[in-house]
């Protein structure tokens, strides 16, 4: 995270206006949870609100300043258009774009940008905003370039920040 926290900010603060921080918020409790996701919190039960620093699921300082006008939807699922209100955000603001920066390039990121094809919008994933912690996230950055270049674009945060400029 600390080598794309700072693209991350930089194209935050230059498009304040259009930025959704889409935040991932785990159960109180693992019995708060549906289906498979119940065992996955008795797993790893130091994850949830109940025991986590709350701190921790706090948007960073330097992008917690940025709200508002940038704004923060909760999610509780891996992708950012699950159960979130997410959809009706970017609906209500006539959005047929996202650009998608964030961590866990092989979980949260890919669940979010499929779940942005799969409504239909242009999806850009800034490659040099994103992170994992796992090698296969940087492994997945080939499979968005090759298995879904017709769906999804892959860019330096360079191009966006030379290409685009912020709506009025």
């Amino acid at each position: 995270m600390e080598r794309v926290a700072p693209v991350v900010v930089t194209l935050a603060e230059r498009f304040t206006a259009q930025t959704v921080f889409t935040r991932f918020l785990p159960p109180q409790h693992p019995d708060d949870m549906p289906g498979m996701w119940r065992p996955y919190y008795e797993k790893w039960r130091e994850t949830t609100r109940e025991r986590i620093d709350p701190g921790l699921l706090e948007l960073m300082p330097p992008l917690r300043r940025l709200v508002p006008p940038a704004v923060v939807i909760d999610k509780t699922r891996y992708s950012a258009f699950a159960l979130s209100g997410l959809s009706r955000h970017l609906a209500a603001r006539r959005a047929n774009t996202v650009i998608v920066t964030g961590s866990e390039t092989d979980v949260c990121v890919l669940a979010t940008v499929l779940g942005a094809v799969d409504r239909g919008l242009r999806t850009i994933i800034v490659t040099d905003a994103v992170c994992s912690s796992s090698m296969k996230g940087t492994t997945l950055l080939k499979v968005y370039n090759r298995r879904y270049s017709e769906q999804i674009e892959a860019v330096i945060a360079e191009t966006i920040l030379s290409e685009w400029r912020p709506e009025g």
